[in-house]
C-alpha cells in the first residue's frame, strides 16, 4: 500500500475521491475553509509555472544543439512531428465528438461557493508567454554563441526548479486537488459531469491505437519493411508502462524489446530508444489536448477557437520534449500553455491534472510503443543515406 501511495497519479486519484466525499458532507463554514486553502495554493503553483517554462524548455534546447548530429535532428524532427500531429488528430476529434456528448453548461442549478476568507496574492515574476519567448531566445542564443558557461548556469537552474516542483508543488498537488474536486462536489458540478469524463477516457484510449497504427504504418511504408515485426515485440514494454506510468522505467524493457526485432538495427535501436523515451510523447500530447479541449466546454460553456487550438499545439510539442524531466509529465510541464493559451483558471488546471492522471499510465504506454515505429523510421534513414552501422 505504501508503494502505491508514492505514485503521483494514485495520490492525485485518492485526493480526487477525497474531495468529491467532502464536497458532499462539509458544511457552508467548512467550505470557507478549503476554498481559501485551495485559493493560496493555486496562486503557489501559479508563481512556479514560468520557472518550469524557463528551467526545463532552455536547457532541453541547449542539450539538443550541444549534442546536434545529422542523426539526432532527424529524430527531433520525426519526434515532434509525431507529437503535434496526434495534437491535431486529437483537436480534430474534439471539434466532432465533443459538441456530442451531451455536456452540461447550464450552471443555474449549482450551489454558489463561499467567498475566500484568506486572500494571499503571489504575483508571477512574468507572463506565462514571456517566460516561453525568454527560453525559446536564451536557449538558442547560447547554442549559436556557444556558450559554456551559460548552458551550465541553465543545467544547474533546471536542477534548482526540478527540487522545487519535487519539494514544493509535487507535496501540495494532492491537497490542491483534493480543495478542487471538494468545490466542485460541493457545487455539483462533478455529479453532473461523470458520464462524460467516463467518455472521454474511453475515446482517448481508442485514440492511442489509432496513433500508433497510423505511426507504424508509415514506418512500414517509409522502410519497405514488415512493421508488425517490431510492433509485435513490445507487448512487455507496453504491460510495464502501464504498471510503472514511466517511459524512464520502461527503458531497459523497451530496449530489450526492440532488440529482438529482425529489422532495427542495434545502433539504431541504442541511440533511438533512449533517445525518444524522452522528447517523442505522443500519446500523453494527444490526451491533453482533448481532455483541455473537453473541459474548456465544460467549465467555460465552449471550445477553443480553432487558432488557439493550432498555437497550443504546436507549443505543446516543444514543451512536451522537456516533459520527462518534470514530475507528473507532460501536464505539468504544459501548465503554462494550459493558463497562458487556454487561459484556464484554477479550477481549470486542477482538472486538466487530476483527469490526466485516470489515464496517464495508458497515455505513457502509447508513448514507448510508439519509439518502435519512430526507431524503424531512422533505420531507414540511415540505410538509404549510407550511414553505416557505428558511425
Amino acid at each position: 500500500m505504501k508503494k502505491a501511495f508514492s505514485s503521483l497519479p494514485v495520490r492525485l486519484l485518492f485526493a480526487l475521491a477525497l474531495g468529491i466525499v467532502f464536497g458532499r458532507i462539509f458544511s457552508f463554514g467548512v467550505m470557507k475553509v478549503v476554498v481559501s486553502v485551495q485559493y493560496v495554493l493555486s496562486q503557489l503553483i501559479m508563481f512556479c509555472v514560468p520557472l518550469i517554462v524557463i528551467g526545463f524548455i532552455a536547457p532541453s534546447i541547449t542539450r539538443m544543439g550541444n549534442n546536434a548530429s545529422k542523426m539526432l535532428g532527424v529524430a527531433v524532427i520525426i519526434a515532434y512531428a509525431s507529437s503535434i500531429l496526434a495534437a491535431f488528430m486529437s483537436t480534430a476529434a474534439g471539434y466532432a465528438l465533443i459538441p456530442h456528448l451531451s455536456i452540461v453548461t447550464n450552471m443555474e442549478n449549482l450551489r454558489e461557493l463561499p467567498a475566500v476568507v484568506f486572500q494571499l496574492d503571489i504575483p508571477q515574476i512574468m507572463s506565462v508567454m514571456s517566460a516561453l519567448a525568454f527560453s525559446l531566445l536564451l536557449g538558442l542564443a547560447a547554442v549559436w554563441t556557444k556558450s559554456t558557461l551559460t548552458c551550465n548556469i541553465l543545467e544547474e537552474f533546471q536542477n534548482i526548479v526540478l527540487k522545487i516542483v519535487e519539494k514544493i508543488v509535487i507535496p501540495i498537488l494532492p491537497v490542491y486537488i483534493c480543495a478542487t474536486f471538494c468545490n466542485l462536489s460541493y457545487e455539483g458540478m462533478i455529479t453532473d459531469q461523470l458520464p462524460v469524463f467516463l467518455k472521454i477516457i474511453v475515446i482517448v484510449m481508442l485514440g492511442h491505437y489509432v496513433w500508433l497504427a497510423v505511426l507504424y504504418l508509415v514506418a512500414g511504408a517509409y522502410s519497405g519493411k514488415n512493421p508488425i515485426e517490431v510492433v509485435k515485440h513490445y507487448g512487455p514494454a507496453y504491460i510495464t508502462a502501464v504498471g510503472t506510468m514511466s517511459s524512464a522505467a520502461t527503458l531497459s524493457v523497451a530496449l530489450e524489446c526492440a532488440r529482438k526485432s529482425k529489422v532495427l538495427r542495434r545502433d539504431m535501436v541504442d541511440f533511438g530508444i533512449p533517445l525518444f523515451a524522452n522528447i517523442h510523447l505522443c500519446g500523453s500530447v494527444l490526451t491533453e489536448v482533448f481532455f483541455c479541449m473537453t473541459i474548456s466546454k465544460i467549465l467555460y460553456g465552449s471550445l477553443p477557437s480553432f487558432g488557439t487550438m493550432v498555437l497550443f499545439c504546436l507549443l505543446l510539442g516543444v514543451f512536451a520534449i522537456g516533459a520527462p524531466g518534470v514530475p507528473g509529465g507532460t501536464v505539468m510541464a504544459s501548465l503554462g500553455l494550459v493558463t497562458g493559451v487556454l487561459g484556464f483558471d484554477a479550477e481549470g488546471t486542477a482538472l486538466i491534472l487530476a483527469i490526466f492522471a485516470l489515464q496517464d499510465s495508458f497515455g505513457t504506454a502509447c508513448n514507448v510503443t510508439g519509439d518502435g515505429a519512430l526507431t524503424l523510421m531512422l533505420t531507414a534513414y540511415a540505410e538509404k543515406h549510407g550511414i553505416e552501422a557505428g558511425n
